[in-house]
């Protein structure tokens, strides 16, 4: 049985984690709308990837006896100034989330609960990989600017993209 705190916790966590996927979906609605489909599709992904973060939240909660609540997700931006704003956005919000991840670690260290610790050391190491792959390609879309022979590369290896689910827990 899961601690209150670390229950009402996870849910936060499950809910920002939603938050993820949608501000993803968006961001690939927005590429679709500038005709780049090799952008959409990298956000189309990261998305998907969101929701099975959510979705482990949601089964680990579960497993551990505890209630699952959904709040309102908060409704992410629709427009931004250009594509390395979208691209400064995602590693911003990575570093963010790595920060709620850090803080739900301390927080099962601070209640003793080992197993809620172990479960998390997955979303650790996810994302350090988050925060590197969002970087790497802010730096390319840096690189590519407004050059339309940079931004059409760019969108083809873009659109090479597939999700990959995480391997379920044992």
């Amino acid at each position: 049985m899961l601690n209150k705190k670390m229950e009402d916790a996870i849910n936060k966590q499950l809910n920002a984690e939603l938050y993820s996927s949608y501000l993803y979906l968006s961001m690939a609605a927005f590429f679709e709308s500038k005709d780049l489909s090799g952008f959409a599709n990298w956000m189309q992904v990261q998305a998907q990837e969101e929701l099975s973060h959510a979705m482990k939240f949601y089964n680990y909660l579960v497993q551990r006896g505890a209630r699952v609540t959904l709040p309102q997700i908060d409704e992410p931006p629709a427009e931004w100034e250009s594509q390395v704003a979208v691209f400064e956005h995602v590693f911003e919000h990575e570093q963010m989330v790595t920060g709620l991840i850090n803080d739900l670690v301390d927080l099962a260290v601070s209640l003793g609960d080992h197993a809620t610790n172990n479960f998390l050391q997955w979303y650790v190491a996810e994302q350090v990989e988050e925060e590197e792959s969002s970087s790497g390609v802010l730096q390319k879309v840096k690189l590519a600017g407004d050059a339309p022979s940079g931004l059409f590369m760019l969108d083809s290896e873009l659109g090479q993209r597939v999700f990959n689910p995480p391997a379920p827990a044992e």
